[in-house]
């Protein structure tokens, strides 16, 4: 159980990080995201979203596990 834990919140935590790397900005890239700066993703609000989404239902679908069988 506790090794199920512990990947369970290395996924929430690995998402939270890529969700946030997305809307960073880089000037290396090609093209400007939608909106307006060159972000490192250049899809940047949409895939921000969808990652802190996955994050979100990652952790309440694992509610359970993660906070030890609390409610």
């Amino acid at each position: 159980m506790q090794k199920t834990r512990i990947v369970i919140i290395a996924v929430i935590v690995i998402l939270s990080i890529a969700a946030l790397k997305t809307a960073m900005p880089a000037e290396e890239a090609s093209k400007a995201c939608l909106l307006g700066y060159k972000a490192l993703c250049s899809f940047a609000p949409i895939s921000t979203l969808i990652l802190a989404l996955a994050a979100v239902g990652t952790f309440f679908a694992t509610k359970k596990i993660v906070l030890g069988g609390s409610k």
